[in-house]
């Protein structure tokens, strides 16, 4: 596809969504599963009419990899209210890490065991789907509940699950990954363990140089459009230094660095109009970029999906369902008995495990496989099922869970 096309295309596509948005606002949609849907009908009209879409996997997978994904991690950080993070640290690094490993083993055996087809769908198959579906992303639920007035402590439970959550999936995922596209190499547990610890507080501690670096430029800067800028630019140098330079965790670079900023930025703009301009600027960042992938995906969706892989979504649907209830109910029972930890209350954990929708970073992955793999068809439709199902079912069950539960700060 030429330059000048795909920038005409995602154009077009930010258009779509932009006459999109006040629609699904005023009937109550999920602008994202209206994306979706509007994605699906478009390219199936222009493939009935016997034109072409021009979308292909190598159209978009570089800038699905080194331009949205940045832009998704650094805006959750960027805007994660630190003090109410560190505060609940334990909690959220239990279920993001420890918890979020044993779902996606858990979901991959599921699936594996679920499908049944040894050879066309492998292990590793299933271990790179259990890793893709295990990132969550509450967007969507978060802004229900901050409107029905939950206690913040429920928000940031799920917001800093998410957010360390998606960094330990794509870590566990690009492992996997690597081991599906390096067969004859013979990687054992042991050494895959030691190079997530690498990869992932390797990507850690660049982050944390990364972003004191850019910390101190910020400094130097009192305008707040350049430390808008500045922001942007350390997401994408955090990201690229890590992986293209010191070959550690891009994604966990990002994180860190933009925790740090966040919070020092946050603390030096004191006055409402001069603090919000760098969130209002993520904010538009993180719109264009949700917006470009969740038409994509409505794009990429075929027919086909769901005659040929219905059964191989039922699947991965109910796994996901099945590991996240047994990570969640478990694992907040087994951290509640720690010392110093505030119980997470039963309540809190239904809407922790409605509320592990599954969005953008689950998308980002499953678009960004690679064609040489056998089974990528099988696990993309896998991924899309699960987010659709997400969009549809669970979200909007959380205002009468809410409401039910009858959680209010």
């Amino acid at each position: 596809m030429a330059v000048s096309t795909g920038i005409l295309l995602l154009v077009l596509m930010l258009f779509v969504a932009l006459l999109l948005k006040p629609v699904a606002e005023k009937f109550h949609i999920p602008f994202a599963g209206l994306l979706v849907v509007t994605g699906f009908i478009g390219s199936e009209l222009i493939v009935g009419f016997g034109g072409d879409t021009g979308i292909r996997y190598d159209s978009f997978h570089d800038l699905i990899l080194l331009v949205f994904l940045p832009l998704l991690i650094f805006e959750a950080a960027f805007k994660i209210d630190m003090d109410l993070l560190l505060k609940n640290g334990i909690v959220i690094l239990f279920f993001a890490i420890p918890v979020m490993l044993l779902s996606t083993f858990a979901a991959a055996i599921m699936i594996y065991y679920g499908i049944g087809h040894p050879t066309g769908f492998p292990w590793i198959a299933a271990l790179i789907t259990g890793a893709l579906l295990a990132a969550t992303d509450p967007v969507a639920v978060l802004e229900v509940m901050r409107r029905l007035g939950v206690p913040e402590r429920l928000c940031i439970l799920l917001d800093g699950e998410a957010l360390f959550n998606d960094a330990t999936a794509i870590v566990t995922f690009s492992i996997f990954l690597y081991i599906a596209q390096h067969p004859l190499e013979n990687i054992t547990v042991t050494d895959a363990s030691l190079r997530f610890l690498i990869v992932f507080f390797g990507g850690a501690i660049a982050g944390l140089f990364i972003g004191f670096s850019f910390l101190f430029l910020s400094r130097l800067l009192q305008d707040y459009i350049q430390q808008a800028i500045v922001t942007l630019i350390a997401a994408y140098a955090s990201y690229l230094i890590a992986e293209q330079i010191l070959h550690v965790s891009g994604v966990m670079s990002v994180l860190v660095a933009g925790m740090v900023l966040g919070k020092v930025i946050h603390h030096d703009f004191q006055d409402h109009e001069r603090r919000h301009f760098v969130d209002d600027f993520w904010t538009f960042n993180v719109y264009v970029a949700e917006s470009l992938m969740f038409l994509l995906m409505g794009v990429t969706v075929t027919v086909g999906m769901f005659t040929d892989n219905w059964l191989a979504m039922l699947i991965g649907i109910a796994a996901v369902l099945i590991a996240r209830a047994v990570g969640i109910f478990g694992g907040a029972s087994l951290v509640s008995l720690l010392p110093n930890v505030e119980p997470v209350p039963k309540s809190y954990q239904r809407l922790i495990f409605l509320g592990g929708l599954r969005g953008a970073v689950t998308l980002a992955l499953a678009l960004a496989l690679p064609f040489e793999l056998e089974y990528w068809w099988t696990i993309q439709s896998i991924a899309f099922g699960v987010v659709l199902f997400t969009l549809f079912v669970q979200a909007p069950l959380i205002s009468p869970v809410l409401k039910s539960e009858n959680i209010s700060t």
